[in-house]
């Protein structure tokens, strides 16, 4: 199960590198592909040390989330994290049923 919905975030690191803009700092961001096996507080911790001199600022839950949601790319989400996966295989079935 996926700890947060920002793990997702970092399946699409090129939808944060184009919405935070001048100053994003993907580096800061964990080199893995098990987003959904990061902690909780490590995934937010590196999202703050990747966006803190970007040109929209600190990663703030309440001012982005949704936003950044909105943008991103439901392939590069599914194709890392399972539970994505699972979760739009499943709408779609119960959508066209």
């Amino acid at each position: 199960m996926v700890q947060c919905m920002e793990s997702w975030f970092l399946a699409d690191r090129s939808t944060l590198r184009l919405y935070f803009g001048r100053g994003f700092r993907e580096n800061s961001l964990p080199n893995r592909t098990d987003v959904e096996n990061i902690l909780k507080q490590d995934v937010f911790r590196s999202l703050d040390a990747a966006t803190r001199l970007s040109k929209k600022g600190r990663y703030d839950k309440g001012k982005h989330a949704f936003e950044i949601l909105g943008k991103l790319n439901p392939e590069s989400v599914t194709g890392g994290s399972p539970c994505a996966k699972r979760l739009v295989t499943t709408l779609m079935r119960k959508a066209s049923a």
